[in-house]
């Protein structure tokens, strides 16, 4: 690494420190510039929250946004007459866009559209709340995101977010939607007929009907926020298709969505969920400053854009399309007069694993020497380069981020994202890479470094070794629910992780302060910050 590349890695880890000095984490509500962006997450998850906040503020923005104790949670719904009354209240003429997550305004938060307890009628009158809005903020851009509801594979990875039936009975509502969608598109074999009557049997009727019955309500509401984007209350809607596969009652709902809302402008629907508020938030700034940069996707070698990565229902290609659509971007075939780089980790054969899966090693698999050279020959040739690492699910790929470590390019790259699904980590490093042209050097290597510390550090490495460590920890908690495991698990956590980051991150310096919290009360997800001793 250079002196000069070294000197802007240290000062951006200083940065950090004083920012986060006194408080353990990133204020995301602190004053950084003069334009105002009002911003509601769908819940109070560090990437959702404030970390999607710090890339707007770092990006010259002053973001509103409501405090954390009025978001929802994993355990608190949320409620959603309180943040409406929020909005009426900080919705002011000084506001430039505002981006509204409707799952946070319809039920509560995005567990809470899943969970909650409204009828029907009360969830359509909310969303009629968005018409009144436009009424009274008629010159206000207003972007809106929401979901429509996943479909886990099985109880364990719903992560207990679903009615409590679904731990029981989630393997096998899922496979009854795969065929009830399957069959409605190319038809089923008389197996797959028989398999169909023995699950319907199976699964007691009570919960069929609960569960498909908060899918109608989804649904209907959503069909309602297209209507809000066909006249024009919306200046764009995005519904995001959570945790799905290619046939599944989140595929079949999502068909028939984009069928409802056809040629509409303003109206896209895409695989993925967490990303989409950045997303959004980077087309309000491109709408802002009448920006379209123009983006060149280049895939590893293989399966590459054809790739249907785990969660999703349709290719990575597809993904990424929609992203830079969604973001206000100009997807081009013409790399030369790109203004980036958008380089695409994927595995040579097409499959996608866990992070946690033992393939996932520093040792080189088939595509990790071509897509490194790429990224050098890239930036050897002065292109900004932004890397989306979705060959594995929810953590990088420890065998590229070896390669970047050793050719020193962690921190020549622009944007960075391997955090959770596929989708997740391209939209959100599309998005960062988008507004780092409004940032200084040691901004963008403030966002590599939680990047790296998240993605790399903790989802890829720590996390496994930690569960793995839970039972030496004395109290009662698990993975999934750490209660009185929490405390110490986060203490432990934090030493992993500067060990990882003293041998791993030329950034980390070893004298600073790692701080962890488990926000959720699980291990899916950290919030790691740096502070002075």
């Amino acid at each position: 690494m250079s002196t000069t590349k070294l000197f802007r890695v240290v000062a951006c880890l200083l940065t950090l420190i004083f920012i986060c000095a006194g408080t353990g984490e990133v204020s995301a509500k602190k004053k950084v510039g003069k334009e105002k962006i009002l911003y509601i997450p769908h819940d109070n998850r560090p990437i959702v929250n404030k970390q999607t906040i710090e890339v707007l503020q770092k990006a010259g923005y002053q973001v509103v946004s409501p405090p954390d104790e009025i978001l929802g949670g994993r355990e608190n719904l949320g409620d959603p007459d309180l943040l409406w009354d929020w909005l009426n209240k900080n919705a002011k003429k000084d506001i430039k866009a505002a981006v509204i997550s409707s799952d946070a305004l319809i039920y509560g938060s995005l567990v809470g559209s899943r969970k909650h307890e409204f009828d029907g009628d009360e969830i359509l009158a909310r969303t009629d709340l968005f018409t009144e809005f436009r009424k009274k903020h008629k010159k206000m851009p207003l972007y809106v995101f929401g979901s429509i509801m996943r479909t886990p594979r099985t109880g364990l990875a719903s992560g207990y977010e679903e009615p409590d039936y679904y731990r029981y009975y989630g393997t096998n509502i899922f496979r009854l939607t795969e065929l009830m969608d399957k069959n409605e598109t190319e038809g089923l074999t008389q197996r797959e007929v028989k398999e169909v009557n023995f699950l319907q049997r199976l699964i007691p009727q009570r919960a069929l009907e609960d569960w498909m019955g908060r899918r109608e309500k989804n649904f209907n509401a959503n069909k309602k926020l297209i209507d809000c984007a066909r006249n024009k209350t919306f200046d764009y809607l995005l519904l995001g298709r959570d945790d799905n596969a290619p046939y599944s009652q989140t595929h079949n709902e999502g068909r028939k969505l984009l069928t409802y809302g056809e040629g509409i402008k303003t109206y896209q629907t895409t695989a993925g969920i967490d990303e989409i508020g950045l997303v959004l938030l980077t087309r309000a700034v491109n709408e802002r400053t009448k920006n379209s940069p123009k983006i060149f996707v280049k895939y590893n070698w293989g399966r590459g854009e054809l790739t249907i990565p785990s969660y999703s229902d349709e290719s990575i290609d597809d993904s990424i399309r929609a992203s830079i659509k969604a973001a206000g971007a100009t997807l081009t075939d013409e790399e030369t007069g790109a203004d980036f780089i958008l380089a695409v980790n994927t595995n040579p054969d097409g499959l996608t694993f866990e992070a946690d899966n033992p393939v996932n090693t520093t040792t080189e698999r088939g595509g990790t020497k071509y897509f490194a050279d790429m990224v050098a020959d890239y930036l050897d040739g002065g292109k900004k380069v932004i890397v989306a690492d979705v060959a594995f699910a929810n953590g990088s790929d420890n065998a590229l981020m070896d390669q970047l470590r050793r050719r020193a390019l962690l921190f020549n790259l622009t944007a960075y994202g391997g955090w959770n699904t596929a989708t997740n980590s391209s939209g959100f490093a599309l998005a960062t890479g988008i507004l780092s042209t409004r940032m200084t050097d040691a901004q963008i290597d403030e966002l590599l470094l939680r990047r790296y510390l998240d993605d790399w550090a903790y989802q890829a490495n720590v996390r496994k070794t930690l569960a793995a460590q839970l039972d030496w920890i004395a109290g009662d908690g698990r993975y999934e629910t750490l209660d009185g495991k929490r405390d110490t698990a986060a203490e432990d956590c934090a030493q992993l992780l500067k060990f990882f980051a003293e041998h791993n991150l030329p950034a980390f310096t070893g004298r600073d302060n790692m701080k962890v919290k488990f926000p959720w009360n699980r291990m899916f997800e950290a919030d790691i910050s740096l502070g002075r001793r």
